[in-house]
């Protein structure tokens, strides 16, 4: 989001960030970039008037739950708005990894095909363009649920890549590196599947080695697993993640399930951090290109890797410089961003016409099946019900 938003000030665009969500101290700061911040509500016709008045030529939904909460809203109040989808990653796809690593078992088609799913691509539907971050999700989202392409954008991460060098050496870095918000169940689960299947492998090579666990959100089963003895360490929240990034010799990520692409394995190699992940992990990441590291299927495999790696200067190096390749070559932002930018000042001149071929879209907008606007106005009225009745 903080890329989307940067480049969107480049254009000198008028920005507002408005969120039904509560302020944080792990917030970014927006003042930079001149962005006018809202708070909005849940289930409230108060947003009506809000969006009414600033009358936006594109609204950006961040996931498809908050275009389901307002996407009705906004085309009703400002129909010629461009609706834009950022998904992240796509939901429906990280729920049937899950479902099927708690069966222990592959995920099948039939997985994808859930009631998550069904809301998801019904707002990709609804919107004029959606931005998947992941090429493999799009191909997905066009075979398995025939989404026409002219409704996707791939938009991986936008990044700084004209000034990749590190000057905290090999000699200099040591022991491993896990990073990711623990409320995101990928990311847990690989915490738990480090503690329990790879780390006491890695441990039986390298008896002095730490793994430094960073995260926001620990909760107290997280931290229960703090051990200095085994050099299982949580750490929890990272003032700054390339700090303790340049710090590692290796990041691991050995995420079982999830979807889209990964922000800590961008940020390993932003940082000349080698890193071990799995298929899953690495998915949509690298397209061609070697990896900076290795991906394992395996814990013994993953942790027979990153002890070599971690030994190994020249292998390391060569990791280093496939991670700065890859960073050049997929993720630079001026070419995504400029190609995004091109893709909106389309859309928005043909938009008439964009629209008319998207019956699907035209279909589920219709009244008939706007399950999510009347339940938003039943839960609106339940409300004020409630407060009616508040002695």
């Amino acid at each position: 989001m903080m890329e989307l938003i940067e480049l969107f000030h480049q254009q000198n665009w008028m920005i507002t960030f408005a969120s039904p969500a509560q302020l944080s101290d792990h917030m970014d700061d927006l003042s930079p970039y001149n962005v006018t911040t809202a708070a909005i509500t849940l289930n409230c016709a108060s947003f009506d008037q809000y969006v009414s008045q600033l009358q936006p030529d594109i609204v950006l939904f961040d996931r498809f739950m908050m275009e389901e909460q307002f996407g009705w809203r906004v085309e009703k109040h400002c129909p010629k708005a461009l609706r834009i989808l950022e998904s992240s990653d796509l939901h429906c796809l990280r729920d049937a990894r899950h479902q099927a690593l708690k069966q222990d078992r592959a995920m099948i088609p039939a997985d994808l095909c859930s009631d998550m799913a069904k809301r998801e691509i019904a707002s990709i539907y609804r919107c004029d363009l959606s931005l998947m971050i992941s090429d493999y999700e799009i191909e997905l989202l066009q075979k398995q649920f025939s989404v026409p392409a002219q409704l996707l954008h791939h938009l991986p991460f936008m990044l700084d890549t004209e000034s990749l060098s590190n000057s905290v050496t090999f000699e200099e870095r040591q022991h491993f590196i896990s990073i990711g918000n623990f409320r995101h169940a990928p990311n847990w689960d690989a915490v738990r599947y480090l503690n329990s299947d790879i780390w006491p492998l890695i441990r039986q090579q390298l008896p002095n080695a730490e793994l430094h666990i960073y995260g926001a959100y620990p909760p107290p089963k997280a931290t229960q697993l703090h051990n200095p003895k085994k050099g299982f360490l949580v750490k929890g929240w990272a003032e700054d993640v390339h700090q303790v990034m340049q710090q590692a010799r290796i990041c691991l990520a050995p995420l079982r399930f999830g979807a889209g692409i990964k922000g800590k394995l961008a940020d390993a190699m932003l940082n000349g951090t080698p890193s071990i992940t799995t298929p899953i992990g690495a998915e949509a990441m690298k397209g061609e290109l070697d990896w900076p590291g290795h991906i394992g299927e395996t814990p013994q495999e993953i942790a027979d890797a990153a002890v070599a790696l971690y030994q190994d200067q020249q292998q390391w190096l060569q990791a280093q410089s496939s991670g700065y390749t890859l960073l050049k070559q997929r993720y630079d932002r001026k070419p995504l961003g400029s190609a995004l930018i091109q893709r909106i000042q389309t859309l928005d001149g043909n938009i008439e016409s964009e629209r008319l071929a998207n019956f699907t879209g035209q279909m589920l907008r219709h009244h008939q099946h706007r399950s999510t606007q009347f339940m938003s106005q039943w839960i609106e009225v339940k409300t004020q019900l409630a407060e009616l009745n508040t002695p």
